[in-house]
């Protein structure tokens, strides 16, 4: 797996914004993220670019957990 994300939850102080995301894209795959206003998509992409915190769940990119990595190494 290319890019692996288990069970991601962010929240905005008391509100509970991203939900137990999931989601694996293989290496070649194209993915696209749909969904209406307020669905968490650009949570989602704060989230895993490490813009925003993640508060409980995993992101591991090729191999490595970057779930804490600092935006401006995970880039």
């Amino acid at each position: 797996m290319l890019l692996e994300i288990e069970g991601l939850n962010s929240h905005y102080g008391r509100i509970h914004a991203l939900k137990s995301a999931s989601l694996t894209v293989r290496e070649g795959e194209l993915v696209a993220l749909v969904g209406a206003n307020g669905a968490g998509k650009t949570t989602l992409l704060r989230t895993l670019s490490g813009v925003h915190p993640a508060s409980s769940g995993r992101i591991t990119f090729d191999g490595c957990d970057i779930t804490r990595m600092k935006a401006s190494r995970r880039a």
